[in-house]
C-alpha cells in the first residue's frame, strides 16, 4: 500500500496534481455557497489550498512553481482577450469621466498603500499583497509575486499570499457597504434614479433601431438615398423601399425617393428624430407588412464564420453590387450596430442581410454561416499571444529611479500583448476570436491553478500570522484601503459630475474588479446600468492593477 502512502501524503508530481485538483474542486464547490447573498466564488480556492497546507499536505516545489506561473499566464491572457476590444474605445467620450474615476480609486488605493507602507514597518511585499486583497484582484497579486521573484531570483515572498488571503473576506463586504454608506451620504432615492437613467453608453450609442418613414419632405423628392446620407451626419440605412404601387425594392445608394413612398430604417436611437424629420413622418409598420406574399424579399441573419472576412469592412465586400442584397444590421457581443459602409467584421458577428432567397444563399457562401468554424479552438493565436507574451515580459528596460532593469513579467507581458492581439486583430487579418465558453474555460482554468498553488504555499504560516503575527492589523489597513478611495472617489462622482447612482454604483465595482459587488448593484438597480459603466472602466482599470502592483514592488523593494 506504499502507493497509497506516497500519493497522498509525497512530493511527487502524482501527489501535486492529486492534491491541486482536489483543492480546486473543493475550492469552486464552496464558493457558490452563499453568505447573506454573497457568494466568495473563486476565491474559495485560495483558502483550500491554505486549509490543507496548514494541515501538512505540500507538493512538489518546482512542480508548483511551473503551474503557478502557466496558470497566471493563461488567466492575464484570457482577461487581455476579452477585455481588449473594448479597452481603447472605452477611454473615448462618455467613457472617459467614468475611467478617469475609476483611476482615481486605483490611485487613491495605491497612495494609502504606499502611507502604510511609510507608517509601519510592513515590508513593501507585505502591503502589496494587502493592497490586492483590499481590491478583490488576483492578477494584481500574480504580478506582485511575479515583480518580487524578478527581484530576488526567482525567490517568493509568502507574505504576499498571506496579505492577500487575511484582508479578502472583510473586502468584499467593505466595497459593497461604501455602495450602501453613498446611498445614505447622499440621501439617494432609488425611483428618482430610474427616471433619470440615462443609456447614453459607446455601445448605446451604435446601437441599431428599426423604423418606419413615409416620404413626405418636398426636399427629398427625386433624391436618391445617398443624397440624403451626405445631408446629415448621422448613422442610418436604408433597407428596403415601398413604392406607392405597393412594391417592396432593396434600396441601394441610388434608388430613388418620391412622394409617398415607404421606407424601413435602420438608425441609432440619437439618429431617429433627425432621420424621420429629414425624410417626413414616422408610421407604424409591422415586419410581416415589410415581408408581404408579394415581395421576394427575405431577412436572413448570418454568422461570420470565413477568416477571408475578418477585419474587412462592409463596402469593401460589397455585398450590395456583387448579389443585390443589403447588410441593415451587424449583431455584435449582443448589441445590434448599424451597418455602416466603413463597419469592419468580425468572426463571430451575425449580420442581418435583406435580399432575394438566392442571392442571401449567394452572400452566405462568402461570409461562411458554418457554426462548426466557431467551435474549432484557435490554437495558434493563443499560443502565438502567449510566446509574444512572454518574449515581451521579460524584456529589461530602464525606468527613472530604480536601480536596476525592469521586466513586465509574466503577468504584464502576456496582458498587453493580448490587449493588443485583441484590438488590432481585424485590422492586421488575425483571427483571435475565441467564444465566450471557450475564453472562460481558459481563464478559469488558469486562475483555479494560480490560486491553488498560493494557497499550498502559504498555508503554512496563515493561522500564525493572523493571531501571533499582527495579520488582524492588516484587516485594518486593508477596509482602509478598500473603502477609504470607494467613498472620496464615490462622492466626487456624485456631487461634481452628477452620475446616476446605479452607474455609480458599477463604476465603483468595476474599479476593484470585484463580481460581488456589481451582483449586488445589478439587484439594487434592477437594470443593466451597473454592467455598461462597470464594463465600461474594467479594462483599464485591470491593466492598472497589475502595473501598480508591479511598480511598486519594483520601486520600494
Amino acid at each position: 500500500m506504499n502507493w497509497i502512502t506516497e500519493l497522498l501524503w509525497g512530493e511527487g508530481i502524482a501527489h501535486t496534481i492529486f492534491l491541486l485538483s482536489f483543492v480546486i474542486a473543493s475550492g469552486i464547490s464552496l464558493g457558490k455557497i452563499k453568505i447573506a447573498g454573497i457568494s466568495p466564488g473563486i476565491a474559495m480556492v485560495l483558502f483550500c489550498g491554505i486549509a490543507v497546507s496548514h494541515f501538512g499536505f505540500t507538493g512538489d516545489t518546482s512542480t508548483l512553481n511551473f503551474i503557478k506561473d502557466f496558470g497566471l499566464i493563461l488567466f492575464v491572457y484570457a482577461i487581455g482577450l476579452q477585455v481588449g476590444p473594448a479597452f481603447f474605445s472605452s477611454l473615448k467620450k462618455g467613457g472617459l469621466v467614468f475611467n478617469l474615476l475609476a483611476a482615481l480609486v486605483v490611485l487613491l488605493g495605491v497612495s494609502a498603500a504606499i502611507i502604510i507602507f511609510y507608517s509601519t514597518d510592513l515590508p513593501i511585499s507585505t502591503v502589496v499583497g494587502i493592497l490586492s486583497g483590499a481590491v478583490t484582484n488576483t492578477p494584481g497579486l500574480g504580478a506582485a509575486q511575479e515583480a518580487y521573484a524578478i527581484l530576488n531570483n526567482g525567490q517568493t515572498d509568502p507574505s504576499i499570499a498571506l496579505g492577500y488571503a487575511v484582508v479578502y473576506p472583510l473586502a468584499v463586504a467593505g466595497i459593497i457597504l461604501s455602495l450602501v454608506l453613498i446611498r445614505i451620504i447622499f440621501k439617494i432615492n432609488l425611483g428618482k434614479e430610474h427616471e433619470q437613467i440615462d443609456f447614453e453608453s459607446t455601445e448605446k450609442k451604435d446601437e441599431a433601431n428599426k423604423i418606419s418613414i413615409e416620404v413626405r419632405n418636398p426636399a427629398v423628392f427625386g433624391k436618391n438615398i445617398n443624397y440624403l446620407m451626405n445631408l446629415v451626419d448621422r448613422k442610418f440605412v436604408i433597407s428596403r423601399v415601398m413604392h406607392k404601387d405597393g412594391k417592396i425594392e432593396i434600396a441601394s445608394s441610388q434608388t430613388i425617393l418620391n412622394e409617398g413612398d415607404k421606407v424601413l430604417a435602420i438608425t441609432t436611437p440619437q439618429g431617429m428624430e433627425t432621420i424621420t424629420a429629414l425624410i417626413g413622418k414616422r408610421i407604424e409598420m409591422s415586419t410581416d407588412e415589410w415581408n408581404t406574399s408579394g415581395s421576394e424579399l427575405v431577412s436572413r441573419r448570418i454568422l461570420i464564420t470565413k477568416p477571408e472576412v475578418h477585419g474587412k469592412a462592409l463596402l469593401q465586400i460589397n455585398l450590395r453590387q456583387r448579389f443585390g442584397v443589403n447588410v441593415t444590421r451587424v449583431n455584435r457581443s449582443g448589441i445590434d450596430l448599424v451597418a455602416r459602409p466603413d463597419l469592419r467584421l468580425n468572426i463571430g458577428d451575425r449580420v442581418t442581410v435583406v435580399g432575394a432567397i438566392r442571392s442571401i444563399a449567394a452572400a452566405e457562401k462568402i461570409l461562411g454561416n458554418e457554426m462548426k468554424r466557431l467551435n474549432e479552438p484557435n490554437l495558434i493565436p493563443l499560443f502565438v499571444g502567449i510566446f509574444l507574451g512572454v518574449f515581451v515580459g521579460s524584456i529589461p528596460f530602464s525606468v527613472p529611479g530604480i536601480p536596476q532593469p525592469v521586466k513586465l513579467g509574466l503577468a504584464g507581458g502576456p496582458l498587453i500583448v493580448a490587449i493588443l492581439m485583441s484590438y488590432f486583430g481585424t485590422k492586421t487579418k488575425l483571427v483571435t476570436y475565441t467564444t465566450m465558453s471557450a475564453n472562460l474555460m481558459i481563464r478559469e482554468i488558469g486562475i483555479s491553478l494560480f490560486l491553488a498553488c498560493v494557497g499550498i504555499e502559504a498555508g503554512k504560516e496563515f493561522i500564525d500570522t493572523l493571531i501571533n503575527n499582527g495579520g488582524y492589523i492588516w484587516v485594518g489597513y486593508g477596509i482602509i484601503i478598500t473603502m477609504a478611495p470607494l467613498l472620496i472617489t464615490g462622492i466626487i462622482g456624485r456631487y461634481f459630475f452628477k452620475i446616476n447612482y446605479f452607474s455609480l454604483m458599477g463604476l465603483l465595482a468595476g474599479s476593484t474588479t470585484d463580481p460581488p459587488a456589481l451582483s449586488y448593484a445589478a439587484v439594487t438597480a434592477g437594470n443593466d446600468n451597473p454592467t455598461v459603466s462597470y464594463a465600461t472602466v474594467y479594462p483599464l482599470t485591470m491593466f492598472l492593477r497589475v502595473m501598480t502592483a508591479q511598480i511598486l514592488i519594483l520601486i520600494f523593494s
